[in-house]
């Protein structure tokens, strides 16, 4: 098949969350398959065109955004060396220092241009490009629009009459909402489909709505969030349209690239380490605990978090657990960035706790490499995780898992208790700081029971959460919209 994949980020040229992962390693599980995979994303101003060694293209094209006409250029270069990846550059829209915003997290007030044109100018590009897809896979509410431009405004056009659409949520929070009045006719869509099967939610222009409205299949990256999605309680508001198509709903698990996540071969870490041989990770929590400004101690439960300061991934009660664990011999070591209330909280909490509490604000790769391997165990409390990545990476690293049971972290981490030898983690079933205390005070006593811990550790080890597991799984999914897509063509 042709595959192409739609998106506002992919690794390694931009990153902002697990969006980008995705889309920068499916693609090369899919290539190994014999599909030809390449990948359009926009040319941000922090893209190093130097670095990547990019190469601009000999054309030179236009979109209509609302009555206006954008030019832009294509630049591509290779991922992995034989993925191509096209680089859509302009400098009204993507020439800007942040990605979706400024530094203080205010979203660009031109997001809605900004999309609608990346939209546009994706398909423009394709064409250009001769490259005919069988698949497009869009992601996110940034990309959402074009499944239905590929119903309407490019219904008849020739060149996408065996092309079929994917449309895969990664996060139901975030949907590109907008006021009507304005957005249908700067989009270029049609007046009559702006209704409330179509275009319409709520009497607003919602992007994710127009890709569960006309992709052919929709996604999303587990199969306990798809679930939740069509439920009121995790929906937000867009139950009801998912449970209208819930037999084109569905959910595959993201995985990690074990190449790449690999504490045997990864040179950010002091020392190297596997499953079968523990020595480099105590060498690694000692350099951990350096850095960190903790004292040096075997004993002592050291807890890692690598994630965006963000409500969502539950720093309320991450915060609240700090400060009831204070007793314990404990210490917490921190990386992220995001929201400033957030970050200005957790810092506060290690200028009061210095000896048990050390924050990162920034991201840094190679730390969180450190941290995975250096922490016993891993703290992720999601209110809500469509997927999450970084407790399947940290179980690679040998830190066990301590989660909330919701989404994603539901289907990769079960819950181990003294009486049981199978779980990989540590899992409360209600989303309360009283509960996770508990979890962590659990994992604490059994980490001191070093017979204990070591089965829990042995188990996080023999987990596996690879690509190889869930590209047959796109594979089918692929194969049913294809199939889907011929039979609406020809019976149209």
């Amino acid at each position: 098949m042709n595959i192409l994949m739609i998106a506002s980020e992919c690794v390694p040229y931009v990153k902002v969350g697990g969006l980008a992962d995705v889309v920068g390693t499916l693609p090369k599980y899919l290539k190994k398959q014999g599909h030809d995979v390449r990948i359009i994303i926009p040319k941000y101003k922090t893209i190093d065109g130097v670095k990547y060694n990019l190469e601009t293209l000999p054309y030179r094209l236009r979109v209509k955004v609302g009555k206006e006409e954008e030019s832009f250029r294509l630049k591509t270069c290779m991922l992995d060396g034989d993925i191509p990846v096209y680089f859509i550059e302009n400098m009204r829209y993507f020439n800007r220092l942040g990605i979706y915003g400024d530094e203080a997290g205010i979203g660009y007030g031109d997001n809605r241009e900004r999309y609608i044109f990346f939209s546009k100018a994706a398909i423009e590009s394709v064409k250009a490009l001769m490259f005919r897809p069988d698949i497009v896979h869009c992601h996110d509410w940034h990309t959402g629009i074009i499944p239905a431009y590929l119903k309407t405004t490019h219904a008849d056009d020739g060149f996408f009459w065996r092309t079929s659409s994917i449309y895969t949520i990664h996060n139901i929070a975030f949907q590109g909402s907008f006021d009507a009045e304005t957005t249908v006719p700067m989009a270029g869509f049609l007046w009559e489909d702006y209704k409330s099967d179509k275009l319409e939610f709520y009497n607003t222009f919602n992007f994710m709505k127009a890709g569960l409205a006309y992709a052919d299949i929709i996604s999303t990256v587990s199969p306990t969030y798809a679930n939740e999605i069509q439920t009121p309680a995790a929906g937000n508001g867009m139950e009801v349209v998912l449970q209208t198509r819930k037999d084109d709903v569905y959910g595959i698990l993201n995985g990690i690239d074990y190449s790449y996540w690999n504490p045997q071969t990864d040179k950010n870490l002091a020392a190297n380490y596997s499953k079968n041989d523990f020595s480099g990770k105590i060498l690694c929590k000692k350099d951990l605990q350096s850095r960190c400004g903790f004292n040096l101690s075997e004993n002592t439960f050291v807890v890692g978090c690598v994630s965006r300061f963000d409500n969502q991934k539950g720093f309320d009660l991450i915060m609240d657990v700090i400060r009831k664990t204070q007793h314990l011999d404990i210490q917490f070591a921190v990386l992220g960035s995001g929201d400033r209330y957030i970050r200005d909280a957790m810092l506060y909490l290690k200028s009061i706790y210095p000896s048990k509490v050390n924050v990162f604000n920034d991201y840094n790769e190679a730390l969180a490499h450190q941290i995975y391997a250096g922490s016993d165990a891993f703290l992720m409390p999601s209110l809500f995780e469509p997927c999450g990545l970084s407790q399947i990476i940290a179980l690679a690293y040998g830190a066990v898992p301590i989660v909330n049971k919701t989404g994603g972290l539901a289907d990769t981490i079960k819950d181990f208790t003294s009486s049981s030898s199978s779980g990989n983690g540590f899992v409360f079933n209600l989303y309360t700081g009283e509960n996770l205390f508990d979890k962590i005070n659990t994992a604490y006593n059994i980490f001191r029971n070093k017979n204990l811990w070591s089965k829990v550790v042995k188990n996080a080890f023999a987990s596996n959460f690879s690509w190889d597991n869930s590209v047959t799984e796109y594979e089918n999914m692929y194969n049913t919209a294809l199939n889907r897509r011929i039979a609406y063509t020809i019976y149209k």
